[in-house]
């Protein structure tokens, strides 16, 4: 009995002792890391959205930061408010890019993030997905961004972007997705475009203030999206379509394009998706329309085409009116029927 009550006095006196004598645990954020993120904190004025940043934390457990599960280098580095942080202000942070395990890089819904894209993201050379987005992110889109050549989605839209698109976003082999809508870019699509490596990515410009013709190179690659809505582009767009093309998603509306759509050809099993509204395309509505297999979504109202509806598949049983109406010539179910 004695020994018993030893035994518990002197496991009681260690865990007395456990709790008086502080632990140290070792922390796992790689320590230039962390200078790095607290520079970061700084040069955005120290806004709300970072007050988990403390520099007495491990911060791979800040918010907005996560780190790699084995090296515990920061890989990804996501600003996003849900409401306005009146705080948060001031350009992208030059430090970024002393971050050399990045592979992640957003900034989403910042109205105060200002200034330029800043030239040290060109040194992230691990980079997989950059997203700015819903920012007063100003100036050019940068060609070094081409030096990036592991990324694979390039996303900088609703921002204040000006100026043309570089030709050079072509050399990136890895692009998947790349959306540069809702900025006021200006000039034309590159003619490079159509060397990206196949497929190629998905192009969505829309939303800008493109000019002059759609390049003939972007029939060599085969994107499952393209939007080009929204711009003063002329022309033939007719590049865009094939028969044993895989794109789903075709959005070419509110351009200056004239082109005969009774000679193009339609991606019949995969095609989705068709706006070609609010331009001057002429000619007849072609019959293989009847045949693509999925067409959710079809819009050629506000152009010049002529001729009668053709009847079959989804053209008169899924679209109304709307679909059609404002071509002069154009008749038929669900239009009034043509004149005999």
């Amino acid at each position: 009995m004695r020994n018993m009550f030893s035994g518990a006095a002197i496991a009681l006196t260690f865990l007395s002792l456990m709790l008086l004598t502080p632990v140290t645990f070792s922390e796992k954020c790689n320590p230039q890391d962390k200078k790095v993120l607290l520079r970061i904190k700084q040069e955005l004025n120290n806004p709300y959205l970072l007050a988990s940043w403390n520099p007495k934390t491990d911060c791979c457990h800040w918010y907005c930061v996560k780190c790699d599960i084995k090296t515990h280098r920061i890989t990804t580095l996501i600003m996003q408010s849900s409401v306005p942080d009146t705080n948060f202000s001031g350009h992208i942070p030059p430090s970024v890019g002393d971050l050399p395990y990045l592979e992640n890089l957003e900034f989403h819904k910042l109205p105060r993030l200002t200034g330029p894209i800043q030239p040290t993201i060109a040194k992230l050379k691990n980079l997989k997905y950059l997203f700015i987005e819903y920012t007063n992110v100003s100036g050019s889109i940068p060609s070094f961004l081409s030096k990036l050549k592991n990324l694979q989605l390039l996303h900088l839209s609703t921002n204040n972007l000006t100026g043309s698109i570089p030709s050079s976003l072509s050399q990136l082999p890895n692009l998947e997705s790349l959306h540069l809508d809702r900025n006021k870019l200006t000039g034309s699509i590159p003619e490079s475009f159509g060397s990206f490596k196949k497929p190629g990515p998905n192009l969505v410009l829309s939303h800008n203030q493109l000019s002059g013709p759609i390049p003939a190179s972007l029939g060599q690659i085969d994107p499952g999206r393209i939007d080009l809505s929204r711009n003063k582009l002329e022309g033939d767009a007719s590049v865009l379509f094939g028969s044993k093309k895989r794109t789903y998603f075709i959005d070419v509306s509110r351009n200056l394009l004239s082109f005969d759509l009774s000679k193009v050809d339609f991606p019949k099993k995969s095609l989705n998706r068709l706006d070609l509204n609010h331009n001057k395309i002429y000619g007849k509505i072609p019959v293989a329309l009847t045949k693509v297999v999925d067409l959710q979504y079809f819009n050629v109202s506000y152009n010049r085409l002529s001729g009668e509806i053709p009847r079959g598949g989804e053209l008169q049983k899924r679209f109304d009116v709307y679909a059609y109406f404002h071509n002069k010539g154009l008749c038929g179910s669900p239009l009034p029927p043509c004149k005999k």
